[in-house]
């Protein structure tokens, strides 16, 4: 049983990691804003305590002792991209640096994301050898959210995580995907072209972060341009799918045997991703279409080989893909989503 902290614990990951960590008797502190819902860990028995990655001040009690430190918050869309450093960037710095000040630093694993490192080369999976070439505002954000961490690498152990596409129970971005097979057996494709994508399930991911923390690679202080030092990983499941074929692989999951697949052309994503930012901006909540995600979107394949999480921490998706959106299409119904 370990003492750990989990930053950004009421999102969709952050949750997932919760529960998996008391499931295996941790005594779990969860970092959680005021604002935040909280209606999925109050039942796990563990402690909240109120702060925020962008406010230091509130981070020292949240950090000081914990032996591990599970550094999952995050921006994932913004109106702004100073929003998305400010957060992904600063926010980490902070944590690393609460975590350095303590007496005894605590292991940090840092969630970051595919974005981090940028499309697939040549449509052959990302490794941890590649050279960060991100795309998006997000994906910079995530990248310096990575230099800001490396930065603290000779002062205490830090293992960074680089997860892609992550589905599973209480996605709210994913589950628009859902929503629009069992409803209407509609499938829209981003573009015309087969392009391929990494994925990993939530409690799958929370796993590999949970293995990084008892014996992953740590970062190495030094220079951090090129390709990624050790200590980072990739983290997918067993099979990489066309857009395409994902929209099937859903509508298997919730039992529809047939589904129109639509490709869009670019400009058709492109008014769509117009016509969300404008939605967003009046209702003044960012939507995950929006103009930054169409640069990934266009960008091409989205792959990582979870090799090297394989070989050095152990790490095997509990269960299969299709397995894995059959249950989270089970969730969906019995939560009342769909």
């Amino acid at each position: 049983m370990a003492k750990v902290l989990v930053t950004g614990a009421s999102g969709f990951v952050g949750s997932h990691l919760a529960a998996a960590l008391c499931r295996q008797g941790d005594e779990v502190t969860c970092l959680v804003r005021k604002t935040s819902v909280v209606d999925r860990l109050r039942p796990l028995g563990l402690r909240l305590v109120y702060g925020s990655v962008t406010e230091p001040d509130s981070l020292q009690a949240a950090v000081a002792g914990n032996e591990i430190v599970y550094h999952v918050a995050g921006s994932t869309k913004a109106f702004r991209k100073e929003h998305l450093f400010k957060v992904n960037e600063q926010g980490t710095a902070n944590v690393a640096r609460a975590c350095a000040e303590q007496t005894t630093p605590p292991v940090l694993v840092v969630v970051s994301s595919l974005a981090a490192a940028g499309p697939a080369p040549d449509g052959q999976p990302r490794t941890e050898a590649d050279p960060a070439e991100p795309v998006s505002n997000y994906g910079r954000s995530k990248l310096a959210g990575e230099r800001a961490a490396e930065q603290f690498a000779d002062r205490l152990p830090i293992t960074i995580v680089r997860p892609p596409i992550v589905v599973g129970e209480a996605d709210r971005d994913g589950f628009a995907m859902f929503r629009a097979i069992s409803r209407f057996r509609i499938h829209l494709v981003p573009t015309f072209r087969p392009r391929r994508y990494s994925l990993i399930h939530a409690a799958d991911l929370a796993n590999l972060l949970i293995l990084a923390a008892r014996r992953g690679t740590r970062l190495s202080s030094g220079p951090t341009d090129g390709p990624s030092p050790p200590g980072h990983y990739f983290a997918a499941c067993e099979v990489h799918p066309t857009y395409a074929q994902l929209g099937r692989m859903v509508a298997a999951a919730l039992g529809r045997r047939r589904v129109l697949v639509l490709p869009a052309n670019p400009l058709a994503v492109r008014m769509a991703a117009t016509l969300s930012e404008v939605c967003s901006r009046i209702v003044r909540r960012p939507n995950i279409l929006n103009f930054d995600k169409v640069r990934e979107i266009r960008a091409g394949s989205w792959l990582c080989s979870a090799q090297a999480a394989t070989d050095e921490l152990g790490y095997s998706p509990a269960a299969p893909l299709p397995e894995r959106l059959r249950q989270t299409a089970e969730w969906y119904r019995r939560e009342g989503w769909l």
